[in-house]
């Protein structure tokens, strides 16, 4: 009996200090959400505990410069008043957040710590446009996981990234952080670059949550004037537009961000039929969807709401759970609900497909980052694996007389342009961790190939947008003293990215000048372009012997540069964009439809020829330009390569499917060169006859292979009815009839052959 009360006064006392600690710090003995059920059971019986305030606090997300203040950050965070975090900074601040988030707060949910790292974190690989010139997801998927384990390092678990946005406007200067203008293309890198940042194990420390955006149609913006207004017909949005969110949300992507843009006068962030319609219903998403910065607010601008709560009605009821940096949920929510405007439900489902996010992630576990993590950025396999990228992603446009590769050995060449030693620009845009510092030039990579004795170097122009040539006299002189002029130009990486669009898209400031001046020196001229957009660069094609096109390179852009123009290895990229001669032929993209009256090289008449006196009817009546005529400077799909390959024997398995069947269509392609190089192999197909107008080409799949000097490969593809589904208008259709198949080097040239569909 004695030692009965004895246990009883122990517990009194363990009781009596356990209430004292919960007082003197709040969640001491918290009843921990950590177990192992079920997600979804962890988070209703979390759910189930929330009070609305605490449910508002998770649908809100707050950037630290608008919080008031450190102290008022930590209270606000300890109150239970955000669910993330974005542009938090360093592991110690991190993980002091997340402790006051997590131990001192009444539920102890962890905050998701969000950042923009859109082509790498430290380490910065090319632009997302210049790694969609890869045609290889598998680099692609592991530049993202790279990225990922390097910003987790420091806490973020969240990135607003891939941004998948089809563009057909070049003007738009978003277009550098997406893949192209194709849809096929585009989907299978954002299935590959949500599947890098995401990793194999959602709860592993290096996982971090992909988020898929702008859905959706912020790429249409009219004129490429960002943030515009967007109208896109229902085929081009399911056939086109919304393909690529399509395969992010079957690769797992755990979260999507509502756009800026209206969509045919509706906002993207008070859309209900792309988001609950479309995004819930017919995808079947259970994740979670944030607004852009400042889109739910925005709508007031666009005149789709009077004011703040309207906003916020708006935005939830169309299904955005999380607003990124406005306010409007958190002044709104409690007084919609108690006016009746929107349900408890609602709320609940919001806040649930946020919870779930982080449970998966594994932050109620392991919310706090290790400091030896940060010792992989930088790590000396990432840099090789961002220089393999670029070269990789550099299309080669021109190589007259085999101008390229140089040799190492030869005796002195002259290193001249705004972009040779200019280690941020190449980094590109949305590069806000990448360091100068860290960035190796293609002036330095020169001269660890050659010696610095054989390299000549000035800018002649001190920036892309450069008008003054003070210094051409002596870029002339340095380049006649050269047995080769290498040219390095293009864009500053400020005129491309968000807000930075372009009218006209011809390279900025003296350059064409300083290279038509080059071009009169009977030196062989090398051109490198590093830009975040295709530009119009049809006169540095006219002017110079070799073309490459680096984009905006990344940390390693300068030693993967020298790779190709020494021979290393061969240019192997291949352009996922059209270029266009000016920006008057803009949109121009190859999978466009037929007109009832097609340009041909026999039908158009280029504007030069016209007689002064001219009778109407010469002038064909066919659809093109005066001065552009009916081609793109560059097509899709474009690239050159240092060998030649042969394409032939094209065959089908058959020529005939089911609706239901599939084919297989082949062909041979032979290194006839006389170098080991890449090969990216194209198939596309042509629906002749449709219920709506089809696209003259359609890509359907692509192979990059490594073929050996005089070496065949066999190259098939499998194409299956299903591929040649498109929405008609009214419903997804798979249409008899007859079709087009080809196979070849871009989207101009190929094997040809038909087939039908019964």
């Amino acid at each position: 009996m004695t030692k009965y009360f004895n246990k009883m006064e122990s517990y009194k006392h363990a009781l009596k200090y356990c209430l004292i600690f919960l007082i003197l710090l709040p969640g001491a003995c918290r009843e921990k959400v950590v177990d192992n059920s079920p997600v979804d059971a962890r988070v209703s019986q979390l759910l189930s505990r929330m009070t609305i305030d605490e449910k508002i606090g998770q649908m809100s997300q707050i950037d630290p410069s608008f919080a008031g203040g450190p102290e008022q950050l930590k209270k606000a965070v300890r109150d239970g008043r955000y669910g993330s975090i974005l542009n938090l900074f360093g592991i110690e601040k991190v993980n002091e957040i997340q402790k006051i988030a997590v131990e001192e707060s009444r539920l102890g949910i962890p905050l998701l710590i969000g950042r923009d790292v859109i082509h790498g974190y430290r380490t910065i690989f090319p632009i997302p446009l210049g790694m969609a010139a890869s045609w290889n997801p598998e680099i692609v998927k592991k530049a993202y996981r790279i990225s990922a384990i390097e910003c987790s390092s420091q806490g973020i678990r969240w990135t607003f990234a891939p941004m998948i946005d089809i563009t057909w406007d070049p003007r738009w200067g978003r277009i550098a952080e997406g893949c192209g203008e194709d849809p096929f293309l585009a989907s299978t890198l954002a299935k590959a670059m949500v599947e890098g940042i995401q990793g194999d194990n959602l709860t592993d420390p290096t996982s971090v949550a992909a988020c898929a955006k702008h859905y959706v149609g912020y790429g249409f913006s009219e004129a490429g004037r960002d943030y515009n207004t967007t109208y896109i017909s229902e085929p081009v949005l399911r056939n086109v537009v919304l393909k690529p969110f399509k395969a992010a949300k079957d690769a797992g992507a755990l979260t999507f961000m509502s756009g800026f843009n209206d969509l045919n006068g509706v906002p993207a962030s008070g859309n209900e039929f792309t988001l609950r319609q479309i995004l819930r219903s017919e995808w079947g998403f259970k994740g979670m969807v944030v607004s852009d910065w400042g889109s739910v607010t925005e709508m007031i601008s666009h005149g789709f709401c009077a004011n703040e709560k309207e906003a916020a009605f708006r935005a939830l009821k169309a299904g955005v759970d999380m607003e990124m940096s406005s306010f409007t949920y958190a002044g709104n929510i409690k007084q919609l609900l108690k006016e009746g405007k929107i349900d408890q439900e609602l709320i609940d489902q919001a806040v649930r497909n946020i919870l779930t996010v982080k449970f998966k992630l594994g932050l109620f576990e392991n919310p706090y980052v290790q400091p030896d993590a940060q010792k992989q950025i930088l790590n000396p396999d990432f840099l090789e694996h961002a220089r393999k990228v670029a070269r990789e992603s550099a299309v080669l446009m021109k190589n007259k007389e085999k101008a390229l590769p140089l040799s190492p050995k030869i005796h002195s060449v002259a290193v001249i342009g705004p972009l040779a030693d200019s280690p941020r620009d190449q980094m590109g845009t949305w590069c806000f961790d990448g360091q100068a510092d860290n960035s190796v030039t293609p002036l330095t990579a020169i001269k660890e190939v050659l010696g610095a004795d054989k390299v000549n170097f000035i800018k002649g122009l001190q920036y892309s947008r450069d008008i003054n040539k003070a210094e051409f006299a002596k870029a002339i002189s340095l380049a006649k003293q050269s047995d080769v002029i290498l040219y390095f130009g293009g864009e500053e990486w400020i005129l491309s990215g968000e807000g930075q669009s372009r009218g006209e898209i011809n390279l900025p400031g003296a350059q064409d000048e300083l290279i038509n001046e080059l071009s009169k020196l009977g030196k062989p001229l090398i051109v490198v372009v590093m830009a975040g957009r295709p530009l119009a660069i049809g006169n540095v094609l006219e002017k110079a012997d070799a073309v490459i096109y680096g984009w905006h390179g990344g940390t390693m852009a300068g030693p993967a540069l020298a790779d190709l123009i020494f021979g290393k290895e061969s240019p192997s990229g291949k352009l996922p964009v059209t270029f266009v001669k000016g920006s008057g032929q803009i949109p121009f993209y190859y999978y466009h439809n037929n007109t009832g009256r097609p340009a041909s090289a026999k039908s158009w008449t280029p504007m030069d020829s016209i007689p002064v006196v001219n009778p109407q009817s010469s002038l064909g009546y066919k659809s093109f330009h005066l001065d552009y005529g009916f081609t793109p400077l560059l097509p899709f799909g474009f690239g050159l390569s240092y060998t030649t390959f042969k394409y032939a024997d094209l065959k089908l398995s058959a020529m005939s499917m089911s609706a239901s069947g599939s084919i297989n269509v082949s062909a041979s392609v032979t290194n006839t060169g006389e170098m080991d190089a890449d090969e990216i192999i194209q198939l596309y197909i042509r629906d002749r006859v449709g219920s709506i107008t089809r696209p003259v080409k359609e890509l359907k799949g692509y192979k990059r292979i490594s073929i050996s000097q005089g070496k065949t490969v066999e190259v098939e593809f499998k194409l299956d009815a299903k591929d040649l589904e498109f929405f008609n208008g009214k419903e997804n259709v798979i249409e008899p009839g007859e079709f087009d198949v080809w196979i070849g080097p871009s989207s101009v040239e190929g094997l040809h052959g038909e087939f039908t569909v019964q």
